[in-house]
């Protein structure tokens, strides 16, 4: 993961845990959870002249790709 795509997935991962610290993932719809999300993502695609749709894409790939490593990770340490 380049530095500029990990700076973007961790701006939104602090986000994410200020708005949606009260809310329960397996309960609350996904749509639900990225209007809360859309604020932060507005801001990136600003800064970053993409469009919201290209930001969420980005940040879904993101998100799949640190998860994977994360799962890698407690692999290697079992």
């Amino acid at each position: 993961m380049q530095n500029q795509d990990k700076q973007m997935l961790d701006r939104i991962n602090r986000y994410a845990d200020e708005v949606l610290h009260d809310i329960d993932p397996q309960k609350t719809p996904v749509s639900v959870q990225l209007e809360k999300l859309r604020p932060i993502m507005e801001e990136i695609s600003r800064e970053n002249k993409l469009s919201l749709e290209e930001v969420f894409i980005k940040y879904m790939d993101l998100a799949s790709e640190a998860a994977v490593q994360r799962e890698q990770d407690l692999q290697g340490n079992l």
